[in-house]
């Protein structure tokens, strides 16, 4: 994508990074003009707000004992093994297989690629455009990411420099910097192109855990009401798919991930460092939309910001609300993620858009929450015009009484809204007419 001559703004940032949302909102903000009008009317555009340094002694006082629960959660995520023999547990990660190691598909799928989750492969908060892809891959093929990392205590993931921490790390107890795997490139992949993300499969491991900090860092949606941060740890039965959140309270399962995203477009947002943008921020690339709906058998159809797209994934969660109110989704690794990803050439989508089963899902995303909703409303009512070739003032009508709109998250600086579109309320040839790509 050019530049078109747009002049990029750049901040001061706290230590976190701008990673975590924490502290003050200051500034005033940039859109590349370009993106923004191809997705929606013209609007005040509004910056991503850089954040306050986070106090040292707060999180500090907060590191306390978690009896057997922290112990469990420690174990299972193989972090106590690295602490010990750095060398062995990045072995045993692998699986004896690099970055790209494949086998043929027994479909007429393409390739199995298996991208581990390593020191060269994962990314610790951002989004680094001067990367060269970990692998190429060929519109068809399929991804498969074993052991992910988790969000939490990446300070005791090996491999990662101390000093790179101390930049990225909030000192939370639980949540370390995003963990990304990527990038990973397709092959003839341009900018006005689109990805079709297929998830195939989605496992996670048998625990997660949910939390919030304490209220003097401002995260989540009520800090001045819980001063006290918490983390509190869920065992999962993947057999009955249900988390054991206390004594007679169950939760169902739905694993997904929620980072997966490309390169986003280059000044969208203020960068951290040329060509380096924050991963927690969502947008038109995708990434941290943390969309519930994104579970195995849904598809995600992504834009092309960049060549070869340059797909990221992480962020894997047992399950979500709507809302992600307290900061967190169960967060926990996935034992496997596997993705077919198709290329479609030329379609110029300007948003992402997901698909279930039963339902077609438009995105706003805004920091402002009312603007993400009119978003949302305006690329659900462009997406019914142009899919079911109706009027622009019959898809009005029918948002406003066949399709849902829920929050996604309010938690990841810019705020997102989805509309669910019911495939059920049309004929069943028009439904096979309405095909994304």
């Amino acid at each position: 994508m050019s530049e078109h001559g747009h002049e990029h703004h750049h901040h001061d940032h706290c230590c976190c990074a701008n990673l975590f949302g924490c502290g003050d909102e200051k500034g005033t903000g940039i859109i590349r003009e370009d993106i923004k009008d191809a997705g929606f009317d013209k609007r005040a555009s509004d910056r991503l707000l850089h954040m306050d340094e986070v106090n040292q002694e707060t999180f500090d006082g907060y590191l306390s004992a978690r009896g057997r629960w922290r112990r469990t959660f420690l174990k299972a995520s193989g972090f106590m093994a690295a602490l010990a023999a750095v060398e062995p547990w990045f072995a045993k990660l692998a699986h004896a297989e690099g970055p790209g190691s494949s086998t043929t598909s027994s479909a007429a799928a393409g390739r199995v690629h298996v991208v581990p989750s390593t020191k060269e492969t994962v990314r610790l908060g951002v989004f680094d455009a001067n990367l060269s892809p970990v692998l190429t891959i060929d519109s068809g093929d399929i991804l498969s990411f074993p052991d992910t990392w988790s969000h939490f205590l990446n300070e005791m993931q090996p491999g990662v420099p101390v000093d790179k921490l101390a930049q990225l790390r909030t000192s939370n107890p639980g949540r370390g910097p995003h963990s990304i795997i990527g990038p990973v490139a397709v092959n003839k992949a341009e900018p006005g192109d689109v990805l079709e993300i297929r998830y195939q499969t989605l496992r996670p491991y048998e625990w997660g855990a949910v939390f919030n900090n304490p209220g003097s860092l401002g995260t989540g949606l009520l800090p001045q009401d819980y001063a006290q941060g918490q983390i509190k740890y869920v065992d999962l039965d993947l057999q009955a798919m249900q988390g054991k959140f206390m004594p007679k309270i169950t939760i169902p399962l739905k694993p997904f991930q929620g980072t997966f995203g490309l390169a986003p477009p280059d000044g969208y947002f203020p960068p951290l460092s040329p060509g380096v943008t924050s991963s927690v921020p969502p947008g038109p690339h995708g990434g941290n939309l943390d969309l519930s709906e994104l579970s195995e058998g849904s598809t995600l159809y992504l834009p092309v910001w960049k060549p070869g797209g340059l797909i990221y994934t992480g962020d894997s969660h047992a399950v979500q609300g709507d809302g992600e109110i307290s900061l967190t989704a169960l967060e926990t690794r996935m034992k496997e993620v596997r993705v077919q990803v198709i290329l479609h050439k030329q379609k110029n989508l300007a948003w992402p858009v997901a698909e279930t089963a039963s339902h077609w899902i438009t995105l706003g995303l805004d920091k402002d929450l009312n603007v993400a909703m009119t978003l949302a409303a305006r690329n659900t009512i462009k997406f019914l015009a142009a899919q079911a070739k109706i009027s622009e003032l019959d898809a009005y009508a029918l948002c406003s009484i066949a399709v849902s709109f829920r929050v996604t998250q309010v938690v990841d600086i810019v705020r997102g809204v989805h509309a669910m579109i019911p495939k059920t309320i049309f004929a069943p040839d028009l439904r096979r007419e309405m095909m994304m790509v």
